[in-house]
């Protein structure tokens, strides 16, 4: 999906470019073409964003709480699935054959809610990302826009996810858009 996505941003960036380059060739026939506006691109970087925004910061402090919940509640079940297997090993020799049996069906149990458990927390962990992500996103957009339109910028990309292998520093904005964004999202 990236790759399709970094190929379609590629396609765009080279029509936009042909299409101006088109432009300024004259016709046959006129003296002159007139000169086209010069194809204005601008970079922003989303982790530097979501790092250096005071509602980024927000939003990672939240994920990270889910995430050393996730984190505690795994320990308490390895803890558990440890003294359980502490029990079976120091007890083996006194136990019944049914005792022993039935702690190895609890133990087995434990095992797999534990596997179970990392699988749902992943899952939620990765929810709650794109719940913050989405919401942080859905709130700098109209800065990213608001900032494009001034700018006069014809294309804005995401530095390291469009597919981009190289941008000069100069068509940075993310200062710019983390110092608007911070300001608006304070007032």
């Amino acid at each position: 999906m990236k790759s399709y996505m970094a190929m379609v941003m590629a396609t765009v960036v080279v029509a936009l470019a042909g299409q101006a380059r088109a432009q300024q060739v004259p016709q046959a026939g006129q003296a002159g073409a007139q000169e086209s506006p010069r194809l204005s691109i601008a970079v922003i970087d989303v982790d530097q964003l979501v790092q250096g925004s005071a509602a980024g910061k927000e939003a990672m402090v939240r994920l990270k709480k889910v995430q050393d919940d996730k984190v505690a509640e795994r320990k308490k079940m390895t803890d558990d699935l440890a003294a359980l297997q502490k029990q079976i090993d120091t007890q083996r020799a006194t136990l019944s054959d049914a005792k022993v049996a039935d702690l190895q069906k609890q133990l087995e149990d434990k095992g797999i809610a534990l596997r179970r458990y990392d699988d749902d927390a992943q899952q939620q962990l990765e929810e709650a990302k794109r719940r913050e992500l989405g919401d942080l996103e859905k709130r700098i957009m109209p800065i990213i826009q608001e900032l494009g339109r001034e700018m006069k910028l014809q294309l804005v990309f995401n530095k390291f996810q469009s597919g981009l292998v190289y941008a000069d520093e100069s068509l940075d904005i993310t200062e710019q858009v983390i110092k608007r964004f911070n300001t608006k999202v304070t007032h």
